[in-house]
Parts: C-alpha cells; structure tokens; sequence
C-alpha cells in the first residue's frame, strides 16, 4: 500500500485504525511506527481476533530486522519479506554481519596493495 493508500484505508476503516494503534511501543519512534504500522494494515485480514498476537509478534520480528539488524531463521525472513512486499523504509539502516566485517578485514590484511603491516622486522 502506498502512503496515499495507507490514509484511504484509515478512513475507510477508523475503527481498525484506532484498535491498531493502540499496539504502538512507548519507544518506538516516529518512523518505526510508520513503518511497523503499514505492515500491521497490509496483513491484519489474514490475522482473526484469537490470532492476532502472532500478527504483532511477526510485526516486531520485522520491525527489529528492519530498523536494528535483528537476524532470524531464513524461513521467517522470507515470510517476513512476503508480508512486507512494498514498505519502503527511507533511510533505513544497513548492517552487516560479523562475518562480513571480518572477511573484508581479512581481504584487505592479505591483499597484495595493503601497504600496512602488522609484522615489522627490526633491523
């Protein structure tokens, strides 16, 4: 749903707006909220009332990958990915993971261009 069709669902459906937006955490920030809250729109039909607490649960696990980098099993990512299909998030962070980091610290140790040196022979 674009923002346009976000606002058009809303008024269309105050109530729903207004039950959905009690689920907003005290922290989360503007933007996190926008966010966490489309996704919340775009798949709280496929969620009845007894089932509603996996919908804010997977909205969460989202909502964490998304904006702190959070990692899950491959399955829920790519259910994840599936509920989420359209949410642009400007701006979102990009991470990387430890194994990312360490294996362009080591390209860069045994490259033959490094002009740095860990190992200095005395004379």
């Amino acid at each position: 749903m674009a923002e346009v069709e976000i606002e058009e669902f809303i008024d269309q459906n105050r109530h729903l707006a207004t039950l959905v937006d009690t689920y907003r955490g005290i922290s989360e920030s503007e933007k996190h909220w926008k966010a966490r809250r489309e996704f919340l729109f775009r798949n709280i039909n496929d969620f009845e009332d007894p089932h509603i607490d996996q919908l804010l649960a997977l909205s969460m696990v989202w909502a964490n990958n998304v904006f702190l980098g959070c990692r899950y099993s491959p399955d829920l990512l790519e259910k994840m990915k599936e509920m989420a299909e359209g949410i642009v998030v400007e701006d979102a962070p990009v991470f990387k993971t430890r194994d990312e980091i360490m294996k362009k610290q080591v390209n860069s140790i045994s490259s033959p261009n490094n002009s740095s040196s860990f190992c200095h022979v005395l004379d």
